[in-house]
């Protein structure tokens, strides 16, 4: 099995500008570039739902820190760079930075939603956060919230005065980014607790086009 957390490093710094790490001679075969590291809980946990281990098949899940450098990313992975699979997952809001970061590498040209979705590279509307309460709906995810501990949490957070009178689709998305790390612990919950035909489209897109080619 590849060390999936030296692999990322490596490739990190390589885009950011390192000597070459010699990423190309691990046993990982496809790559997934994914803006952050809710992603990345997100999709591992929808791989456990499906009994799959994205390690033992050399899939490796890149957090990219952001959408905007994902041009480089795929320069030095896709066909212009090592030649190996690489597939995606980002927000609505930074559909653009993949488009143009695919046309750039090689791998398309006008490429439209449905166009990049075929490569493996899907988006969220508005984002995964969003996908996800959408799934579940609010009361699936007030149970979840019960489930982590945190319900009573987000009632006090509701209350306070800039969150009186939103949408509670929103007060839940802005509650989960109100801490560190609590972001991604909840992709990972609400993606283990969502019904197996709610799934988000884009996510079980993504998890299917990480399939080794037979």
């Amino acid at each position: 099995m590849p060390d999936l957390a030296d692999y990322r490093a490596s490739i990190v710094a390589w885009a950011a500008g390192a000597a070459d790490p010699r990423v190309g001679d691990s046993a990982v075969h496809t790559v997934v570039l994914v803006e952050g590291v809710s992603d990345l809980g997100a999709l591992e946990a929808l791989a456990t739902r499906h009994g799959r281990d994205l390690a033992a098949e050399g899939v490796c899940v890149v957090p990219m820190g952001g959408a905007m450098g994902v041009a480089r990313f795929l320069r030095l992975l896709g066909p212009r760079g090592l030649g190996i699979a690489v597939r995606g997952l980002c927000d609505e809001a930074e559909e653009d930075f993949f488009r143009r970061g695919l046309e750039q590498a090689g791998l398309g040209g006008g490429l439209d939603r449905e166009g990049m979705a075929a490569l493996g590279f899907q988006v969220c509307v508005r984002d995964l956060e969003e996908e996800l309460i959408r799934a579940l709906g609010v009361g699936g995810v007030e149970r979840v919230l019960a489930a982590e501990g945190d319900l009573a949490r987000f009632r006090l957070f509701q209350n306070q005065p800039a969150q009186r009178g939103r949408p509670v689709e929103r007060q839940l998305r802005r509650f989960m980014g109100t801490t560190s790390g609590r972001k991604a612990r909840y992709a990972r919950a609400l993606v283990l607790a969502v019904d197996p035909d709610r799934i988000p489209r884009p996510l079980d897109r993504l998890l299917a086009h990480t399939r080794p080619a037979t």
